[in-house]
């Protein structure tokens, strides 16, 4: 698409068409659910009700309230504005219905019950009444009706399959046969004590991710959002690259505080591309590196996704490891990310495009500086011993006074106090009462599939199926590993124990990505991560894997589901706005994460491979090897850059068949963390890229 390089373009006259706003709300709505939209007195009640949950969390932050209460109070929260916000069906959208309100008290009563008897319900939970089964299959009703109605049914469905696993198990075939368990032994097991419905999932929901969402919320409506794409765009501007360059660049900035991938890529596309158009991109180019950039939002620090707060809960680690362990992946995430624009600036002779003058990057900086506070307040805080809840508690503060910096973008309006009367209304419309209702509507889909997800993980530890997946999964790599093996040896190589355990390895590692991948296609990543991290995380540590490499491992498969289809939100969402092909946006978004989705495999093939996670806390960081450290990652961004030019067809200029093969070949190489393959791979490189400077060469002297 040809563009007039003298073309000036201003971001806030951006407006997205009707129909790519609608197309991009069903998207929305589809990963975060169907709100009703309700007007009048009802309205303001829903309003307060999320206030309320907020500011209840942010109470619990600084407060002791005991977790037999906090986290049935947090599902009761979330279960009775599921079934008053989120409609039963389309035909009922923005009406609230009878059984909507008695499912929302029913809720209300069950967490009464359980606040009732306290301590006394799970003394009796081997045991269990009557009435104690009664409300234990009610909730669990509820829960897989409110999950339904917030995401899909799909991990309803699911969760039926592990019930019905857990009741049926002396009919089952080896190796799946166990016991069984009745309703008595599931219910007891699943609600009345902290395990289940009430487990970690639950309690990293209520203490962790709605703090995370409400700091969210805060920094959109303080007008920190907008500031981050301003400033990467006018940061950017001038090159042919600088298109791709600067949502690379907001993807980050505006994605690591949001965690959202869809939230993400809507908010920068909106704005993004109209200037990827002018600059080259075609709708499905321009699709898929905006999804892509927004996927970078849920493996990007401080916020990540939600499975990322249920790792240092499942591995008993402070958030802020998760953090350490998220840097050197995010940075070559996006890193591969980058080198696809400079590639495609190349190969497609993109055109720079100027912004207007008043978007100057100096000019947004000067003024709104402070925002970069609330970005790395967060880590501030971790940094200085407070605990994570406390740091994004006292984060949400920083960003609500910060806000004051500036007229236009504070919380609450310089003059909602004029009037005798109008400061009530100016006070309740104001951004800090949206961002406290946005922080708990922002929460509802989570908190669901967390508690669902809870369901899951009390079948599994009760059954023990993690135990009998994880033996399946090694049998299964044992045998392959086996015929490996032999066929190697029958090349000439070795056959040493290393030899065996290096291919069971490899083969359980794939079989891993693998099934991960194929759960993440039907259900969101934090209930992907969940499955995985409890049947398949196992295996992988039995073979030597520390289990912090095996869950980084999971959770970064995990977020494939945001790219694969049916549940590839993200390059739908993109493809409504540039009105492009959403499978072959699918398929853009592919080529620019590909190469960043081998680096997992580092993590658990060679204890070298570690050395991305940064020793996996703070604690090895003394101990570290910083040496190995550099190494390992420096071949992963020379292996990464390998692969994208492999996969674009271009290095330092358009490759041949046989220089494609060599720079895939390359890169597989050096993502797997050996000496040998590492010089291999560079070897192959070195080979392409001198061979592309002779023939250009060559053509210059030929040409004159």
């Amino acid at each position: 698409m040809a563009a007039n390089d003298n073309e000036k373009l201003d971001l806030d006259e951006i407006v997205l068409s009707e129909e790519a706003r609608k197309r991009v709300e069903e998207l929305i709505e589809e990963d975060e659910g169907a709100h009703n939209r309700y007007g009048g007195a009802l309205a303001v009640f829903l309003t307060a009700c999320a206030v309320v949950m907020s500011l209840f969390h942010l109470y619990a932050a600084v407060e002791i309230v005991p977790a037999y209460m906090l986290r049935p109070i947090h599902v009761a929260f979330a279960l009775a504005l599921v079934f008053l916000m989120f409609p039963a069906a389309k035909r009922f959208r923005h009406r609230l219905m009878w059984w909507d309100v008695i499912f929302a008290v029913a809720s209300i009563a069950i967490c009464g019950y359980i606040l009732y008897w306290g301590d006394e319900l799970g003394d009796r939970a081997t045991l269990p009444t009557m009435i104690d089964q009664v409300i234990g299959v009610a909730l669990i009703l509820l829960i897989l009706e409110g999950n339904r109605r917030s995401s899909t049914w799909i991990l309803p469905f699911v969760i039926c399959l592990f019930i019905a696993y857990a009741m049926f198990g002396p009919y089952l075939p080896p190796p799946w046969t166990h016991k069984g368990y009745e309703i008595s032994r599931l219910t007891g097991s699943l609600y009345m004590t902290l395990e289940g419905i009430f487990g970690v999932a639950v309690d990293v929901s209520s203490t962790l991710i709605i703090l995370f969402t409400i700091f969210g919320a805060f920094l959109q409506y303080s007008g920190a959002g907008k500031f981050f794409i301003d400033f990467s765009f006018s940061a950017m501007g001038g090159k042919p690259s600088s298109a791709g360059r600067a949502v690379v660049m907001s993807s980050f900035l505006l994605g690591g505080p949001s965690g959202s991938g869809v939230a993400t890529t809507v908010t920068i596309g909106a704005v993004a591309y109209p200037l990827l158009a002018k600059a080259g991109y075609g709708k499905e180019a321009a699709g898929g590196l905006l999804a892509a950039g927004g996927l970078g939002a849920i493996i990007s620090p401080p916020v990540l996704g939600a499975a990322a707060f249920l790792i240092a809960e499942f591995l008993r680690i402070s958030y802020l490891d998760v953090i350490l362990m998220a840097t050197i992946p995010t940075i070559l995430f996006y890193l591969a990310i980058f080198i696809m624009v400079e590639i495609d600036a190349r190969k497609f002779a993109m055109h720079a495009v100027k912004l207007e003058k008043h978007h100057r990057a100096l000019d947004l900086a000067k003024r709104y500086w402070y925002h970069f506070i609330s970005l790395i307040s967060i880590v501030v805080f971790m940094l200085m011993g407070y605990s994570p809840v406390l740091s994004v508690f006292y984060a949400t503060l920083v960003t609500a006074l910060v806000s004051f910096f500036q007229s236009d973008t504070a919380l609450i309006p310089y003059d909602w106090f004029r009037g005798r009367m109008a400061w009530i209304r100016g006070f309740w419309e104001s951004g800090f009462i949206k961002a406290l209702e946005g922080g708990s509507v922002g929460v509802l889909t989570v908190a669901m599939t967390c508690a669902s997800a809870g369901i899951i993980v009390g079948v599994v530890t009760l059954t023990g199926l993690g135990l009998k997946f994880s033996s399946i999964v090694l049998d299964y790599a044992d045998t392959g590993a086996q015929g490996l093996v032999s066929l190697w040896t029958m090349l000439g190589a070795a056959n040493t124990p290393e030899l065996l355990h290096d291919m069971k390895l490899l083969l359980t590692a794939f079989y891993t990505s693998l099934i991960v991948w194929i759960v993440g296609l039907a259900v969101p990543v934090t209930a992907s991560y969940i499955i995985c991290a409890v049947i398949a995380a196992p295996a992988m540590i039995k073979l030597g894997v520390p289990d912090f490499a095996a869950h980084m491992f999971i959770f970064y498969y995990a977020v494939l589901s945001e790219v694969s289809p049916p549940t590839a939100l993200s390059p739908f969402a993109a493809a409504a706005i540039t009105g492009g092909g959403p499978y072959r946006t699918t398929l853009q978004c592919w080529k620019y994460t590909a190469p960043a989705f081998l680096v997992p495999f580092m993590f658990v093939l060679d204890p070298a491979g570690t050395g991305l996670l940064l020793g996996g806390s703070f604690k090895n960081l003394a101990q570290a090897d910083w040496l190995s450290i550099a190494v390992v990652t420096v071949t992963a961004a020379i292996g990464i850059a390998a692969l994208a030019g492999g996969l674009q067809g271009w290095l330092l200029r358009k490759t041949n068949l046989l220089e494609r093969w060599m720079l895939i070949i390359a890169g597989l190489m050096l993502v797997y963390p050996r000496a040998m393959f590492d010089v291999i791979g560079l070897s192959l490189v070195v080979i392409v890229a001198v061979t592309q400077k002779l023939r250009h060469a060559q053509l210059r002297a030929e040409t004159g």
